[in-house]
C-alpha cells in the first residue's frame, strides 16, 4: 500500500507528511533528509540574515537532495523591517517552486509567486483565515489545531473539530498541523478530510535536526502537559516548551497592566537560539514545541521517523480498522 493524493500528486513527493518552516531549525541539514525520506520540508527563509544568504541555503539544500522541496516566508511585523520583496524574489530566482507562507495576509506576494509558477501553501489557525487564503488564490492550506507549537490562535479548537470543519469548508487540499508525531495520526488526519500532515515538533527530535541534544533528550522526557502557553495577553497566543524561562513569563504577562515589554528580554529569540542550538541549556531561554511531545519516544533519523509513520499508518488501515470493520471471526 501506498498513499496516493491529491497532496502528493500536487506537490510531486511520496509521502503525504510534512516539515513545516521552523524558525533557525528549518536548515538544508534537515529539510535535505526529510525531501530524500520522500516527505516535503521548507527551508525557513529567515532563519538566514539576507536573501543572499538564503540563496546560498537552497544551493546547499539542492546538493544535498534531487527531490522537492520549498522555502517558508513567514510575514510578520518587525520592530526592524524586513526586505521581504527581495527574499521572495531570492525564492523564485533561485528556481524554488513551492513555498509556505505564514502570519500576515501573503496576497501581497501572491502575484509574483503565480507568475512563476511557484505553489503556495499558506498555514492558518481557523477555518475563517483558511477560506480567506482560498479566496486568495493558494494552492493548499495547512490548518494549525490547538495543539501546536508556535501561534494557535486565540479559538482553542483542538485538531479533531478544526480540521473536519475546514475540510467541509474548503476545495483546496488541506494539511492538518499540530498534535501529529505517529502513523495513527496520518490515519486520523486523512480520515478527518485533511491530505496530509505537518509536524514540527517530531522533526526537532531527529538526528538531523540543528537542535543540542540537550533539547532532543528534553522533548523525548517530555509528556503532553508539558507545554505552556504564553503571551495571550498581548494578543499573540504562543505554545511553547514548559520550562523556568516560559513559566516566568507566562506568571509576569498575568499581571495587571503587563506589557510585552515587561517579558521581552526572557521571550529574546536570540537568547533561546543560543540555549537550543549551541549551549543545550534547556532552562536558557524560551522554545517552542507543541503537545506531540507525548508521542515522540526517541530520537531518530528523518527516514526512519518517515518510515515508521507510513508504515505504521498502512498497517493501521490494512489491519487493525479492518478487522474492526469485519468483526471478530472476520464475517
Amino acid at each position: 500500500m501506498a498513499f496516493r493524493n491529491e497532496f502528493t500528486e500536487m506537490f510531486g513527493v511520496e509521502h503525504p507528511v510534512v516539515c513545516g518552516g521552523m524558525l533557525a531549525v528549518g536548515t538544508a541539514d534537515l529539510i535535505s533528509a526529510v525531501a530524500n525520506a520522500g516527505a516535503l520540508g521548507f527551508l525557513s527563509a529567515l532563519t538566514h540574515p539576507t536573501p543572499e544568504a538564503l540563496v546560498k541555503e537552497i544551493a546547499r539544500c539542492r546538493d544535498a537532495t534531487d527531490k522537492p522541496f520549498g522555502v517558508n516566508l513567514t510575514i510578520l511585523p518587525t520592530v526592524v523591517p524586513v526586505p521581504y520583496d527581495e527574499y521572495r524574489d531570492a525564492i523564485i530566482d533561485s528556481g524554488v517552486t513551492i513555498v509556505e507562507t505564514a502570519g500576515s495576509n501573503p496576497a501581497p506576494h501572491l502575484p509574483a509567486f503565480r507568475a512563476a509558477g511557484v505553489k503556495v501553501v499558506h498555514k492558518a489557525v481557523s477555518v475563517r483565515h483558511a477560506l480567506k487564503a482560498e479566496a486568495l488564490g493558494v494552492d493548499a492550506v495547512s490548518v494549525d489545531g490547538f495543539e501546536c507549537a508556535g501561534h494557535p490562535g486565540d479559538d482553542d479548537v483542538p485538531g479533531l473539530v478544526l480540521i473536519p470543519v475546514a475540510a467541509r469548508a474548503l476545495r483546496v487540499p488541506i494539511i492538518a498541523s499540530g498534535g501529529f508525531a505517529t502513523g495513527s495520526g496520518l490515519v486520523a488526519a486523512l480520515a478527518l478530510g485533511a491530505s496530509a500532515i505537518n509536524m514540527g515538533t517530531r522533526f526537532e527530535a531527529t538526528h538531523e535536526a540543528p537542535v543540542h541534544p540537550n533539547v532532543k533528550a528534553r522533548i523525548v522526557a517530555n509528556t503532553e502537559r508539558d507545554t505552556q502557553l504564553v503571551f495571550r495577553e498581548f494578543g499573540n497566543t504562543a505554545r511553547v516548551a514548559r520550562n523556568s524561562v516560559s513559566q516566568a513569563i507566562a506568571h509576569i504577562g498575568a499581571r495587571p497592566g503587563a506589557t510585552f515589554a515587561d517579558v521581552a528580554d526572557l521571550a529574546s529569540g536570540h537568547r533561546a537560539r543560543q540555549a537550543v542550538l549551541h549551549d543545550g541549556d534547556v532552562e536558557g531561554g524560551m522554545w517552542w514545541a507543541g503537545q506531540a511531545q507525548g508521542l515522540i519516544d526517541s530520537v531518530e533519523s528523518c527516514e526512519t521517523v518517515i518510515h515508521t509513520i507510513v508504515t505504521d499508518a498502512e498497517h493501521i488501515i490494512r489491519d487493525r480498522l479492518s478487522r474492526q470493520l469485519s468483526g471478530p471471526g472476520g464475517s
